[in-house]
């Protein structure tokens, strides 16, 4: 069996394969400072709880964009499944099926975006992850990734408008009734969802324009919140970037 453990901003999110299909998953806050013995208790105690036996892992493929993070996760991950895992970096890109443009500066998780739209798609493609920060991972007819756009995500706008304001309130990242709030929690509901919602068409309409045509697809833990609000997606993969590490284990064993 396979786990695959997605390091990021956020959250970690892992999860658990059988013969190319994912039979679990899990998602634990990232905080900073935890011990790898830390992490590793909270993601033993979720596995049995579900009935997986960790040490029935052989193989562990791990993307990190949170560099701090990086030899907490390695460590434990050696700890709970017993095995060394992959930790992917630009060495690893070659062996992979998509030529990757800055392989020492692109995330590997928009890396696994990208393998798991190519998968998906066999085509030009567009990945919009919506995750702490939103991002755009092209991907050409040749199989490169074309490049990426970058942008602050729906949380991480809505958080940093709270923090910066003295009288603006956190509110739920929902779609308001109404583009024209009526108090404050729909005025920023309007003006971060929707206005999230023009940002996304206006970014897939110049990519695709610049690719010649694209397949769409979004991923990321908030992707469902604009997906009734634009018609710019051909599919939603709420896993996308697992799947996309879990097709890795094809190239990288």
């Amino acid at each position: 069996m396979l786990f695959v453990i997605d390091a990021g901003n956020t959250n970690i999110v892992g999860g658990a394969y059988e013969n190319g299909r994912l039979i679990d998953s899990l998602r634990i806050r990232t905080v900073q400072g935890k011990t790898e013995d830390e992490y590793g208790v909270i993601v033993s105690s979720i596995l049995r709880d579900r009935g997986i036996d960790p040490k029935s892992m052989d193989r562990v493929i791990i993307s990190s964009v949170v560099p701090q993070l990086t030899a907490s996760v390695e460590k434990m991950a050696g700890q709970v499944f017993g095995v060394s895992p992959t930790v992917l970096g630009s060495a690893a890109y070659e062996r992979l099926p998509l030529r990757i443009i800055a392989a020492d500066e692109i995330g590997s998780d928009l890396v696994a975006d990208a393998l798991g739209a190519w998968e998906l798609f066999k085509g030009p493609c567009l990945v919009v992850d919506f995750g702490t920060a939103l991002t755009f991972t092209a991907v050409d007819a040749s199989a490169t990734i074309a490049g990426v756009a970058i942008a602050p995500g729906l949380g991480t706008a809505a958080g940093s408008l709270s923090k910066a304001t003295a009288q603006l309130p956190s509110v739920p990242l929902e779609a308001p009734p109404s583009a024209m709030g009526k108090n404050t929690v729909q005025a920023i509901q309007a003006g971060v969802v929707l206005g999230y919602a023009g940002l996304v068409d206006s970014m897939v309409a110049r990519i695709k324009t610049e690719l010649g045509g694209a397949k769409v697809v979004a991923t990321g833990g908030l992707c469902r919140v604009l997906t009734g609000l634009t018609n710019a997606f051909d599919a939603v993969e709420p896993d996308l970037t697992l799947n996309g590490l879990a097709a890795m284990e094809r190239y990288l064993y």
